[in-house]
């Protein structure tokens, strides 16, 4: 008999034997410079995994029999070994979906994408029109990602995705993205906006307000198609719980492999205090999944804290840990988003110097030239 979907996720909490699935920044390099960028990226480093490395780590995934990969960055086409990353990670049985602002998406691009086995494409839009995408991601960014669109229509592609992070400027325009993403017969993905990276410095004039929250939380609840990531499960306070986990996963299913293979436990707490190791120390990704301190003691049993005499927590779980973290709030204290308002009250008592630094990053971009190389 099937577990409980309960009593799965408490199971889920006590971590696995393997990710269900894990997020791998290939590069840091990207040709955009959007101003919520969780990992501040722009420059490539230099101590980047090497092709043969980022190959041992996939034949690591296969071994644990991982999934699928989410690979993003930057942005990941920049990386001149990308297409012979993702050939070989489809020949070693680990599906791929990769995120891209479409840039170098072109017409023979999207018809090799097409023709690949286990490849799904994201496109990163921030906004239903060029105005306000284009206020985030930089000029001329919308068209590039519409050219990459109708490049994958064209290519007979098949259901692509259309990834949205969720602000204060496009909270407005949930329905175009929907009837965009139906005009490609596309799926639409939103996910939520962190205080991470450059995103900590426009979080608190970007992040919905609270009525804007309960419009996203009923639009979603009419709307189970609609691919969240669990992005939201802070919003299930709100009443029915929306699909997925609910569950803050960092370190138990999910994971982050940064580009110089340092190990974190969610791709939205790039910080040291959340390194669990590297892929390039003895035992690989392996040994930092399976024994690594930090992701032993996320795995135990949680305490609500502060949340503890609310009755929804059981629903949200705290909220999430990234968004806490770098709002300077403590990892057993309400989110700073709580739907009930207890997150509002508690970064009223925050002083600016207690929020954690989100570090210097790679935001200076790469130039067209750098990217042929």
């Amino acid at each position: 008999m099937p577990a409980s979907p309960g009593r799965l996720v408490e199971q889920l909490k006590g971590g696995l034997d393997a990710p269900i699935c894990l997020t791998w920044e290939i590069t840091y390099g990207c040709n955009l410079a959007c101003v919520h960028c969780l990992s501040s990226s722009g420059r490539r480093d230099p101590a980047e995994l090497s092709t043969a490395e980022a190959m041992a780590v996939i034949d690591e995934l296969h071994d644990l029999q991982v999934f699928y990969v989410n690979i993003g960055g930057g942005e990941p086409t920049i990386r001149p070994d990308f297409y012979e990353l993702i050939d070989y990670s489809v020949q070693r049985g680990v599906g791929v979906k990769f995120s891209t602002n479409g840039s170098t998406i072109n017409a023979s691009r999207a018809a090799r994408l097409a023709g690949s086995d286990y490849v799904d494409v994201q496109i990163s839009i921030d906004g239903a029109d060029a105005e306000t995408n284009d206020a985030v991601r930089g000029r001329g960014s919308f068209a590039a990602a519409r050219k990459a669109m109708d490049h994958l229509a064209s290519a007979g592609f098949g259901p692509f995705k259309i990834s949205v992070v969720v602000t204060r400027q496009n909270a407005g325009q949930l329905d175009a993205f929907e009837e965009l993403a139906s005009s490609y017969g596309a799926q639409l993905r939103l996910t939520r906006l962190r205080p991470s990276g450059r995103g900590a410095d426009v979080w608190h004039e970007m992040h919905p307000t609270a009525e804007q929250q309960v419009d996203l939380y009923r639009w979603l609840v009419e709307r189970p198609g609609v691919l969240t990531g669990d992005s939201f499960f802070h919003l299930s306070a709100l009443g029915e719980s929306l699909p997925g986990l609910n569950l803050c996963g960092a370190g138990r299913v999910v994971c982050l492999i940064d580009p110089v293979g340092d190990v974190y436990a969610c791709p939205f707490v790039l910080h040291p205090e959340f390194k669990a190791g590297s892929v390039r120390a003895p035992g690989g990704f392996t040994d930092v999944w399976r024994n690594s301190p930090l992701f032993v003691d996320l795995r135990q049993p949680a305490s609500p804290g502060a949340c503890a005499s609310c009755g929804s927590y059981d629903a949200c779980q705290g909220g999430c840990m990234a968004a806490k973290f770098f709002t300077g709030l403590p990892l057993d204290g309400p989110d700073p988003e709580c739907v009930k308002g207890h997150g509002e009250a508690a970064l009223a008592g925050v002083a600016a110097s207690g929020r954690p630094s989100p570090g210097p990053g790679h935001s200076v971009p790469v130039t067209l030239s750098a990217r042929r190389r």
